[in-house]
């Protein structure tokens, strides 16, 4: 009898074009299908929560799969950890409803982005921030933080590729804290993102903290719906996934 089995997934995205499957390359997607159809027996295409861009990394993506092999769904991802490369790990694996899907479901996302804000690079973090040795001021990205909240239309912070009509978004909160480490994180939660969204947000949150713009000037970019307006995307490498939570 078939289920539908839900994945939880963790990945260093350094070695990888990022989620979605494409042709001739290496992507998260690619090797799950692989994997999962190895130890399945059947042909198996996952459908992913969230296609991460090449570089960036996740804790907490979710995919489901459709199947009709024995083993309890809460099993497979210990079966399947096995066979996955190291930088690839199931957090967890569990039945849902046949019909369940994890793109139509109301949920909230939170990505995380790291900059290592010093005068010199830390080679240990070079994978998982962006490293920044200018002077940045964080009550002035807070500010502006604060203005990039709520329901807006966020067309000018979105990739000119993008293809949905729709770019209104929601974003619950963007926090900006600096650990002793001189790590700065800015944490954003929302209903969903355009593509590039967090890392454009996070491109012209760093030119306010540099002195470039000042805080009221985010409001006028929300309000150009023009691309050319923000700020530069930021690399993808500083960039993770934390947590989609479903209600």
């Amino acid at each position: 009898m078939k289920k539908r089995v839900l994945l939880r997934v963790a990945y260093d995205g350094t070695n990888y074009h990022g989620w979605q499957v494409q042709p001739g390359a290496v992507t998260i997607e690619q090797v799950l299908n692989e994997k999962l159809t190895e130890l399945l027996g059947e042909p198996i295409e996952v459908i992913g929560a969230s296609r991460t861009d090449s570089g960036v990394h996740a804790m907490g993506n979710v995919a489901v799969f459709d199947t009709e092999h024995r083993m309890p769904a809460d099993k497979i991802c210990f079966a399947l950890n096995q066979r996955l490369p190291e930088d690839i790990r199931i957090q967890s694996s569990m039945e849902v409803e046949p019909d369940w899907h994890p793109r139509k479901h109301h949920c909230i996302k939170t990505y995380e982005y790291k900059i290592l804000n010093r005068k010199m690079e830390v080679p240990s973090l070079r994978l998982y921030t962006h490293f920044c040795h200018f002077d940045l001021d964080l009550d002035q990205m807070r500010q502006a933080a604060k203005l990039l909240t709520g329901e807006h239309d966020y067309k000018s912070f979105c990739n000119v590729r993008t293809q949905v009509l729709d770019t209104v978004r929601t974003v619950y909160s963007i926090d900006i804290e600096k650990d002793s480490n001189d790590v700065i994180t800015i944490r954003v939660r929302g209903n969903g993102f355009l593509y590039n969204m967090v890392r454009i947000i996070v491109g012209t949150l760093i030119r306010v903290g540099r002195g470039f713009y000042e805080p009221v000037q985010v409001k006028e970019i929300l309000e150009a719906k023009n691309r050319k307006a923000a700020g530069v995307t930021a690399p993808p490498h500083g960039l993770m996934l934390m947590e989609i939570r479903y209600n």
